[in-house]
């Protein structure tokens, strides 16, 4: 029965005879609010406190090693979509390229007359959740004792949550097709530019590590993509970027990095595996964060109410962008 009360939590809308047809009532709820997830956010169980109690634990474990996210989101990459519960994808366009412009004499010449071209492509907008429950018991427990609530399982679950969230933003999930789309990531991208390190920047000499920036920064360049860029390294190359550039040298690998023009940032990513390094321009035609619902909380009852059931639950899904040429601000090197 807990796959069939999961469903009814978001998922049992179907569509039959023409009709819309509800099982549970939760989807009822959705159905009556017009998606509004806050309709799931009842009081039936949990008091306002104690809500606001697993709400500030939630927020805070999703929050944590987030560096890519984060990225997106402190630099106004995002894309909100309105009621995002009641869309299964995103419709976005490209757009070709025009001709040169002419230059002569007289302006008498006429001017090569082509029109723009555009292409519609489609962004599937999948939940990301993650479940736990609360015994009506042990909650009376809680109140008769006056102890706070044990967060630690809504914790674990948030952090799941946030975990799913990063791993898809940097390796993608080119395997999750729906609608005429596919979810990709920065490493699996199909027109990000690739290339091969120079050596393991864990044995790399400093000079070695930064040729290879620069060279990244080159292809950046020659796709028409200027900057301002985000180095994001894997957790291996941390401590290589820490040690002096050449010895005797009063400067670190990673300072001499940052004194590349455009390079704004460097950023350990835990998700990337080891040997991958990305230089991403941070720029919304480079990639952007399609949110369609934050890190949410909501609950649904089963046995009688006995057992209250949680889902902790997301729409946010990287869009990884390139134009009509295929160019893009993602450079991809790989380890030898």
């Amino acid at each position: 029965m807990r796959n069939a009360d999961i469903e009814a939590a978001v998922d049992s809308i179907m569509r039959q005879n023409g009709r819309l047809t509800v099982n549970g009532s939760a989807a009822q709820r959705l159905l009556a609010n017009q998606m509004n997830v806050s309709a799931l956010r009842t009081n039936a169980l949990l008091r306002k406190d104690e809500w606001k109690h697993y709400d500030m634990a939630i927020v805070k474990v999703a929050l944590e090693r987030l560096n890519g996210i984060a990225d997106l989101e402190s630099r106004g990459l995002v894309y909100t979509l309105a009621n995002g519960l009641g869309k299964t994808v995103l419709e976005y366009e490209d757009m070709s390229d025009v001709e040169a412009a002419d230059m002569d004499m007289t302006g008498v010449a006429k001017s090569q007359n082509d029109r723009v071209e555009f292409d519609i492509n489609y962004l599937p907008l999948p939940l990301i959740h993650a479940d736990y429950q609360i015994n009506v018991r042990m909650l009376n427990a809680s109140r008769t004792s006056g102890d706070p609530l044990d967060t630690t399982l809504a914790e674990a679950k948030a952090g799941k949550v946030a975990e799913k969230l990063e791993e898809t933003l940097f390796n993608g999930s080119s395997t999750f097709t729906f609608g005429g789309g596919t979810i990709y990531g920065y490493t699996d991208f199909p027109h990000r530019t690739t290339g091969t390190l120079t050596a393991a920047w864990s044995t790399a000499t400093g000079a070695q590590i930064v040729g290879d920036v620069l060279d990244m920064k080159q292809d950046a360049i020659n796709d028409r993509h200027y900057g301002p860029y985000v180095l994001y390294i894997p957790t291996a190359y941390e401590t290589a970027l820490d040690d002096n550039y050449v010895a005797g040298y009063p400067t670190t690998v990673r300072e001499r990095i940052l004194a590349i023009s455009n390079v704004d940032d460097i950023k350990t990513a835990d998700k990337l595996t080891a040997g991958q390094v990305l230089l991403v321009q941070m720029s919304s035609e480079t990639v952007r964060l399609v949110k369609g619902l934050p890190v949410t909380n909501v609950e649904w009852t089963t046995e009688g109410g006995m057992v209250s059931h949680f889902k902790i639950m997301t729409i946010q899904v990287p869009q990884i962008r390139a134009d009509q040429n295929d160019r893009s601000g993602i450079v991809h090197y790989s380890a030898p």
